[in-house]
């Protein structure tokens, strides 16, 4: 009943088809000997491949032995790997939790093309998708998280997802199989285990089959997911513009607004109290700004803008000048990046710097002052643009809003003999 009932979700799953070459993660465990004891029994060609990280003393070697004498025993080719685990940790700045997961999935996926294999199967079973299903829900997550775990991922696949922990150590009692047991799964140390051994037992005093219920709500979930991933997408596309700004007027048309943040700014590391604040700043003043790990946002006047927080690059320019004499056939070009000024009116040196709060220049056609915050405000600027606007000056004068606007008490006349040309260069970016 064991066999039929994995074999049957293989083929529901399309896991892996009959002729198949299987690499199987054997840590020497209840869960991955029963995994491996199944798909041989069941014909499957199947490769074990074993990690030692070495992380709990003579118990990582002891493992080590006994997953080579099942081999052995069962005929099975086995991979061993020996890992630093502490030292990648240490190198890559993860946990060693992480780096344990990082280190194994790249040298199973390493193993699996050395034997051509068509999958990687690892021993999760239904109580560690209900676990994956609490603790998702205790962090916070969309319905993504409360799908459980995916039965394939890739080239990664899980034929046990079915069955419970009990039914699997019925089926190693049946076959009078042994296997070894982690020390620290018996510790309430980790939050899967504090799941596991605190949260669960009390959820089945009021529902003796809570992981049997939870597995089927999840399992329901994931349909409802493949639905609203399809909707959502859309919604995504209709509130985006081509150049990334979300517009809020499309956000606050949409059926439910706050999940078109969430599917667009959660995973960009915005948490659900960042979220919540984002929302209702949509009906606020602009220019707040929220920030993740790695993002920034920008509550604009019609939209939220979107940058990566080490996009804090300073853009260095340098500015280009070229003086020209009038000759009948000269016309100022019509290009904004491009100032062409009186040079009998400016007054060397030229400055170029950013603009400071209290400047002001006269914009080209017009004959009163300006303050540049007024004039960036009336062209609509945001925060960002703002951040890198640059002007020049000669002496207390902005002969030039960069990329903008020439200041018109230097406009070029009909009196005009030589005319300065101004461009500005773009060096390399200096990382603040």
């Amino acid at each position: 009943m064991f066999k039929r009932k994995i074999l049957r979700f293989v083929r529901e799953k399309d896991l892996f088809a009959g002729g198949d070459t299987v690499v199987v993660a054997l840590s020497g465990g209840a869960d991955s000997v029963a995994l491996l004891r199944v798909l041989v029994e069941s014909g499957v060609r199947c490769v074990a491949a074993h990690c030692n990280f070495h992380l709990r003393g003579t118990e990582s070697d002891r493992d080590e032995a006994f997953v080579r004498t099942l081999c052995a025993r069962l005929e099975v080719p086995l991979h061993v790997a020996d890992f630093d685990t502490k030292a990648y940790a240490a190198a890559h700045h993860v946990s060693v939790e992480m780096a344990a997961r990082e280190l194994r999935y790249a040298w199973f996926e390493q193993i699996r093309m050395q034997e051509q294999a068509q999958a990687i199967a690892v021993a999760h079973h239904r109580d560690d998708s209900v676990e994956t299903f609490l603790l998702n829900l205790v962090r916070g997550t969309g319905i993504q998280g409360l799908k459980g775990i995916a039965a394939k991922n890739g080239k990664v696949v899980r034929p046990l997802l079915e069955v419970s922990r009990e039914e699997i150590l019925c089926y190693l009692k049946q076959l009078g199989q042994d296997y070894v047991t982690d020390s620290t799964n018996a510790k309430d140390v980790f939050m899967r285990n504090k799941i596991r051994l605190d949260v669960l037992p009390l959820l089945k005093e009021i529902n003796p089959s809570v992981s049997e219920t939870i597995a089927g709500t999840a399992r329901r979930l994931a349909d409802v997911e493949a639905v609203y991933r399809s909707s959502m997408e859309e919604s995504c596309k209709r509130v985006k513009d081509d150049e990334g700004r979300i517009h809020i007027s499309s956000v606050l048309r949409e059926v439910s607004p706050q999940a078109v943040l969430f599917e667009l700014l959660h995973p960009l590391g915005f948490n659900s109290a960042q979220l919540n604040d984002i929302y209702r700043s949509l009906d606020g003043e602009s220019g707040r700004l929220f920030y993740s790990a790695d993002y920034v946002v920008l509550r604009d006047r019609d939209c939220l803008l979107v940058r990566k927080r080490e996009e804090t690059e300073e853009v260095v320019w340098t500015l280009q000048q070229e003086t020209v004499e009038v000759n009948a056939g000269f016309q100022v070009p019509k290009d904004v990046h491009v100032a062409c000024l009186d040079a009998s009116k400016v007054k060397a040196p030229l400055v170029l710097r950013k603009w400071q709060a209290g400047d002001k220049f006269v914009p080209f056609g017009m004959r009163g002052f300006k303050k540049v915050r007024d004039y960036l405000r009336d062209r609509k600027y945001s925060l960002f643009d703002k951040e890198n606007q640059y002007v020049v000056c000669a002496g207390d004068d902005i002969v030039w809003l960069v990329n903008e606007r020439t200041d018109n008490r230097f406009r070029v006349t009909g009196q005009t003999r030589r005319v300065l040309m101004l461009r500005v260069k773009k060096d390399t970016p200096a990382i603040l």
